[in-house]
């Protein structure tokens, strides 16, 4: 069972990370520095950071408020960045246009 949770995890990190800003980052410090090693230890700790500090966060956050509003709460704010993203591109297609 944990096997599946683990399995799960990876797979839906490594496809929403392929093609990310932080992919895009390490791939043009890697470019630019031309010490691809260093550039992979400092961008997979960073990595390694964030998901333990979301990882933590996230079991204190189930513990305080329940999982059905917590999907409530996260459906409101990706909602919400998802109209601001939107309107952002409205916006820099109408500046580009003239």
């Amino acid at each position: 069972m944990i096997l599946t949770l683990i399995f799960t995890t990876f797979v839906t990190v490594f496809l929403a990370e392929m093609g990310d800003k932080t992919q895009l980052t390490t791939i043009t410090l890697s470019s630019t520095t031309n010490k691809p090693l260093a550039v992979f230890i400092g961008s997979s700790l960073a990595l390694i950071l964030a998901t333990l500090l979301g990882a933590l966060a996230g079991g204190s956050i189930a513990n305080l408020i329940p999982a059905f509003t917590l999907k409530v709460l996260s459906g409101i704010v990706f909602f919400i960045l998802g109209i601001n993203l939107l309107a952002q591109s409205k916006k820099e297609t109408t500046n580009d246009s003239f």
